[in-house]
Parts: structure tokens; C-alpha cells; sequence
């Protein structure tokens, strides 16, 4: 897995945005059509990687994050259902570490002392197809895939030939309205004695349908247009929580599943609850033990916050639950041999070294290439090539190096190159960074191709059509070189018809989706741009704040004259004075969470003429409107609110998620910016600050008492 500590944010965001869209060609894969190309740890190790990026670099996470995405949109035919309650996915722990950490998250939101007990139910997690059942007055009426968590298709008439679900719930106090949620999976030897039924029935067995594996048999099976075709399918369904209700039957997680096996639904036999890290760790290493004897697949086991009062303060991130995660059973490893070393330069110029491998299977999928990271990387593994090494995947398509063994045998070091090997510029190494970097900037073919690559991605302005094939064939043809002059492709309609590859439809397409970005959402713009340090996440935060990209430019302008005019006090030591104007440079741009490298890429970027010619020269050609924030409408709608002091009832996490809700800005100073200052006791300096502002000071309570009012 990436190390993240080994990586500048320009690498980091360049991996985020191929993460992105590997997981998201898996899920599709997964979900949709179900047929993966890889393993279940394979895909967790993706995610792993994802997860470890965003939690180091919070302000580069994507507006097509993985984490704010569930499952893939369903395509089939059949009928297309609308959950009432998100189905939403879980974060994965892999370490015993994340799980105390998870525990420690839950007790700093919730304010709670650090040993405060946190009662949390465990159960082993299928590796099925997850499934709504809709009960009415204790009636099935419906039955939804989860699809991509808004939309799901519906299943009923399948479902209701699965003989573990009953069309009607027993038992007592049924609420008039319930939605059980679980998983539908076909057992370990029902799996083998299908595959078997399908080649005798077949005319060439060898030629017969054969499922890869127990879970793409059961969503295979399911999702029949034909119900007579599941019903000859051996499916079964394990309920592991619930969505729309009328009526909750008990106040903990466990009391609501106990409640839905009385009513005649499957529910684990290995649930249980506890309330240690130490009990929770053994229950996992207990079921660990069995995997291979259950008669299931399973890939981990789900904790969950026992109190539902806790679950709902807690709340959603964007695709998952605060209060539950999924502990995943570890990647594999393997050894081979490393046959050479390639060099790769990015869109920021970083020199990225790249292993190739005698190809070999890691959890079934045969991996080539391996990433290095970076020259101190190559020197710590002291990898060369002939080199014996251990492989894992655990976090990348292109796995990663966990150890050297033959680093002992005498071979000549590899010696990292000091010139650009696409345009022969000099590499170098800025002052404080491991990266090496090509200074060619957009001389450089290597980073003007994924410059531009980047500004058409999913996550900036999503140009339909606009692939890596076509921004080569017209950087090669001469007609791009600049963000810009993909909105003048349009002159050359006339000569792209004539291309091979190119007929009017796709050529008309093509420019259709151009001319639909000129009015582009302004956060995706600014990420687009490739400015340093500034994810899709950090993009939002500045625009939430100043609105459009005139604002922008403006604040950069603002921290150059700030940088200008900024000069040490006499006999002050040059760290403090960095520091001093880093501190200024973070309170001038007043943005939770953005701080003073934000403000220095912008101020590089904006102080470079050529790019204020690439950024004036773009917005001659697009106007992006206003950037606008839906949110619940409150009394401290588009205010900045600080809180200061011990809050008693909630932790500060929690506060300032519910001021976001309720259209305010969070900040962590008082300015003349702020409008209001929420006090809670041992507030000190800010209060004091606030006062001699003249800005409006409230209590806790007078804070809940607007989050009320706000519904």
C-alpha cells in the first residue's frame, strides 16, 4: 500500500484520482454486472489505500471519492426502486489498530472520557448481495437490490421464492411499517452442487455456465427476470440491520435483531455484543479461525455502536454510518523476482519509479508491476534489479514492496535519474520534499498531457468522450496545449470528421459535451487547474467562502501582498518569521482546515504570469456561476460560527458538523469574519477577542436551541 507519508499532496492527488476511478470500473464489475476481476481483498486493498490518502491529505478527497460512493447505479431491466433510507456501505478496518482507533473516534465525537465503555455488536460479514425487504403491516410488498444506495431494482418476485424470508412476519409487536436489510447469499456447497447441475444439464458441459464463485452466483441468481429461474436457485438471506420504519422495536442494535429473528427472519448465530477492544479483538480472531469451516463466504466481521441514541448523534459520512465498520481479514503476499526499474513522470512533474516484476498471483489476480514511490524509497528497500522481493496487495492495482531479500548480495545500487527522461530537463529535489521533479513544466509532454488529462476527469469538469486517446491525438496534431483550447476544438470539427476513428455522430458528441461545460461547476475548475495542494475538498472550502473564482484570484492576489510586504523583526530566527507568516497567511484566507500551504500554491500559482495568462485565457471561454451550498435553512445560514471552551453535550467534531448542516462556517479563530461565538465553560482568549469585536456570544444551550428551530 501507498505510504502517504512518502508522498507529496500532488502525488497524493494524482493517486486519488486513480483510485477513483479503478474502484469505480470494480464496482461497476461488482455490482452491476456482476462479474469482478478481482478479489474481494484485492478490492478491499484499494479502498485501504483510498482510506490511508484521504486520512493524511483531508483536503484532497474527490467529489468522485469512493467513500462518497455506494456500490454502481443498476442497468438492468429490471424496475428501478427508490430507498426511502439510503442504503448505505461501511468503512474497513484491517488492523486491530483501526478498530481502537474507531472505538477512540467514537468517543471523541461523542465527547465521552477515553474509558468510557462502548458497547458495540459483532457479526461475521457475508459476502453476498445486500437486499431491502419492505414489510407492511408484517406483509412482504417489496424487495430492492441496493444498487448504487439511492436506487435499486426491484426483486420481490424473486425474493419471494427464497424460502429463508417469509412473506409475512410472525411474533410479537410488528411494527405497521418495517424494512429489514441483509444480505442474500447461496452457500458454499449449494455453490459447488449448482455449478454441477448446470454442467450435467448442459449440452457441452465444457462450455456450460460455471459461476466464479458463491456471491456472483447468488446476485446472478436474484436478479433473474424470470422468478422461475431463482426459484431453482439455492439462495438464503442473513438480516443484518434495518431502513424505513414505523417503529423501532428496542432502544440497542441488539435488541432491534434480536427482535427481527422473533418475527421469523435469519439473523447470525455469531452475533454478539460486548464492550472491550480486548472482547471484540477475540471475537474476531474466534470467527477468523472458522472461515474456512462456515458454510459461507465472509471477508470480515461488522461492529456496530450497541446504543441507537449514539448511532443517530453519531450520524453519516458521505457513504457510510460513523457508528460501524467492517474489520476485513488481511491481504496475501508473495514473492518474485524484480527485472527492472522504469522511471514515470507525472502531471506535476514527479519522477515516479515503477518495478517490473516476473509476473506473479497475489489472491488470485497475477500482478507485473510494483510502485516504488520515490528515490529514498529505492534506498530504504535497497531494491535493484535481480533483486528477490515480497509483494503485497494491499492498496494498489500496482501492489507494493514489503521486503527485499537479497538486499545483502553485491550489486550495483540503482542510481535514480537526474534528468527528465521524457524531455531531458533536469530533475531536482526542492528543499523539504522526498519527490524528484522534472522542471519542464508544460514543455514537458509527459505533464502536459496528464495536465490536461486531469482537467477532463471525472472529478474536474467531466468531459464526456474526452479520453486519454484523444487528448494524445490532439496534443500530437497540435490543436491543445492549454485547458482553453478544448473549448476551441470546435474549429477544427472540419478536420477531425476526416480523421480515421472519427464519424460525424461522435465528432457532434464529442463537441456537444464541450460546449455543456461552459458553465462548469467552479469547484471542479479550480481542482481541475492542478493547482498545488488544492484537492476537490480544499476547492469547495475556498469557494463555500469566496464564491467564485474571481474571489479567488483575488485572495491569492491578497497573500502575494502579504508575502511581499512580510519581513522578519530584528533578530528573529528565519523559522519563526516562516512560521509567524504561515500563522498569517492561514487567518488571512480563514477557511477551516486550509491552511498556509493552500495559501502559498495559490500565491506561486497567481505570482507565475504564464499562468495567470492559462487561467485568463480559460475564463474567456467558460463562466462558472456562483458557487452555492444546498444546506437546511437556520438562523446562522452563510455565518461563521466559532466555538470555544469545553462543549458538554457534544464533542467539537459534532458541533461544527451541525453548523455545516445548518449553512454556517465553521472556523477556528475569531475575526472580524466571525458573526457569532458559541461559549462554552474555560473559554478564554477567544471570548475575550470576540467581546472586543462586538460579536454576538452564546451558550451551548442557546446553540441547541437554533439546531432545534432548524428541524
Amino acid at each position: 500500500m501507498t505510504d502517504p507519508t512518502q508522498m507529496t499532496e500532488a502525488e497524493a492527488a494524482n493517486r486519488l484520482m486513480r483510485l477513483a476511478r479503478e474502484i469505480a470500473r470494480h464496482n461497476r464489475l461488482y455490482h452491476d454486472q456482476d462479474e469482478p476481476e478481482i478479489a474481494d481483498a484485492d478490492y478491499d486493498a484499494l479502498v485501504r489505500e483510498n482510506n490511508a490518502l484521504e486520512a493524511a491529505f483531508p483536503h484532497l478527497i474527490r467529489s468522485d471519492s469512493p467513500n462518497a460512493q455506494v456500490g454502481a447505479a443498476p442497468t438492468s431491466a429490471l424496475r428501478k426502486v427508490q430507498h426511502a433510507v439510503r442504503m448505505m456501505s461501511l468503512d474497513n478496518g484491517f488492523a486491530d489498530e483501526d478498530i481502537a482507533e474507531f472505538i477512540a473516534r467514537v468517543r471523541r465525537f461523542l465527547a465521552l472520557p477515553e474509558d468510557a465503555p462502548v458497547a458495540l455488536t459483532a457479526e461475521p460479514k457475508i459476502d453476498g448481495l445486500s437486499c431491502s425487504l419492505h414489510y407492511e403491516k408484517g406483509e412482504l410488498v417489496l424487495a430492492a437490490t441496493r444498487g448504487d444506495g439511492t436506487t435499486g431494482e426491484d426483486v420481490t418476485a424473486n425474493v419471494r421464492t427464497i424460502p429463508d424470508i417469509p412473506q409475512r412476519l410472525t411474533g410479537q409487536a410488528v411494527p405497521d411499517l418495517f424494512e429489514v436489510r441483509g444480505e442474500v447469499y447461496m452457500a458454499k456447497a449449494d455453490f459447488v452442487a449448482l455449478n454441477a447441475r448446470l454442467a450435467a444439464e448442459a449440452d457441452d458441459p465444457e462450455k456450460a455456465r460455471q459461476f466464479a464463485n458463491p456471491r456472483n452466483a447468488a446476485a446472478g441468481s436474484l436478479r433473474q427476470k424470470d422468478a422461475a429461474v431463482t426459484a431453482s436457485r439455492p439462495l438464503r438471506f442473513l438480516a443484518h440491520g434495518w431502513g424505513e420504519v414505523s417503529a423501532v422495536p428496542a432502544e440497542t442494535q441488539l435488541g432491534v435483531m434480536q427482535a427481527i429473528a422473533g418475527w421469523g427472519l435469519p439473523v447470525s448465530d455469531r452475533l454478539t455484543c460486548v464492550d472491550t477492544l480486548e472482547a471484540l479483538i477475540a471475537h474476531y480472531r474466534a470467527i477468523e479461525a472458522a472461515r474456512a469451516d462456515l458454510p459461507f463466504d465472509i471477508d470480515g466481521v461488522v461492529y456496530k455502536v450497541d446504543r441507537l441514541d449514539w448511532q443517530q448523534r453519531l450520524g453519516f459520512v458521505a457513504k457510510a454510518p460513523r457508528w460501524a465498520i467492517a474489520h476485513k481479514f488481511p491481504a496475501e503476499r508473495a514473492q518474485t523476482t524484480l527485472e527492472s526499474i522504469d522511471i514515470q513522470v507525472g502531471r506535476t512533474g514527479k519522477l515516479t519509479p515503477v518495478g517490473r516484476l516476473t509476473p506473479v498471483t497475489v489472491g488470485g489476480v497475477v500482478v507485473s508491476n510494483v510502485t516504488l514511490h520515490n528515490a529514498d524509497e529505492i534506498e530504504r528497500l535497497g531494491v535493484r534489479p535481480g533483486d528477490r522481493i515480497v509483494v503485497q496487495r494491499a492498496g494498489d492495482v500496482i501492489p507494493q514492496v514489503v521486503d527485499n531479500l537479497t538486499r545483502d548480495e553485491p550489486r550495483t545500487p540503482f542510481a535514480f535519474p537526474d534528468h527528465c527522461p521524457v524531455c531531458h530537463s533536469e530533475a531536482v529535489r526542492e528543499e523539504g520534499e522526498v519527490d524528484i521533479r522534472c522542471t519542464g513544466g508544460l514543455i514537458c509532454p509527459a505533464q502536459r498531457f496528464e495536465r490536461l488529462r486531469h482537467f477532463v476527469s471525472r472529478a474536474a469538469l467531466d468531459i464526456e468522450g474526452l479520453g486519454e486517446k484523444s487528448i494524445q491525438e490532439f496534443l500530437d496534431l497540435g490543436w491543445i496545449a492549454e485547458p482553453a483550447d478544448i473549448f476551441r476544438l470546435k474549429s477544427h470539427r472540419a478536420d477531425l470528421l476526416g480523421r480515421e476513428g472519427w464519424k460525424e455522430k461522435s465528432v457532434d458528441n464529442l463537441l456537444a459535451a464541450i460546449e455543456a461545460k461552459r458553465q462548469p461547476d467552479a469547484a471542479r475548475l479550480l481542482f481541475g487547474l492542478g493547482i498545488r495542494h488544492i484537492g476537490a475538498v480544499t476547492a469547495r472550502d475556498l469557494l463555500r467562502r469566496y464564491m467564485t473564482l474571481e474571489g479567488i484570484s483575488a485572495l491569492a492576489a491578497g497573500i502575494i501582498a502579504l508575502r511581499d510586504a512580510a519581513a522578519p523583526a530584528e533578530g528573529e530566527e528565519e523559522s519563526r518569521f516562516r512560521n509567524r507568516l504561515d500563522k498569517a497567511i492561514a487567518e488571512y484566507i480563514g477557511v477551516e482546515n486550509v491552511g498556509s500551504a493552500v495559501g502559498h500554491a495559490l500565491a506561486d500559482f497567481f505570482h507565475e504570469p504564464h499562468n495567470v495568462d492559462v487561467w485568463n485565457d480559460l475564463l474567456r471561454e467558460v463562466s462558472p456561476p456562483d458557487y452555492l451550498v444546498e444546506t437546511t435553512a437556520s438562523a446562522v445560514t452563510g455565518k461563521t460560527v466559532v466555538f470555544t471552551g469545553k462543549l458538554e453535550t457534544m464533542s467539537r467534531d459534532e458541533a461544527k458538523a451541525q453548523a455545516e448542516r445548518l449553512g454556517a462556517k465553521a472556523a477556528g479563530s475569531v475575526s472580524a469574519r466571525t458573526d457569532l461565538v458559541v461559549a462554552g465553560p474555560g473559554a478564554g482568549s477567544k471570548l475575550k477577542q470576540a467581546a472586543a469585536l462586538g460579536i454576538d456570544v452564546i451558550d451551548e444551550a442557546a446553540w441547541a436551541e437554533i439546531v432545534k428551530a432548524a428541524g
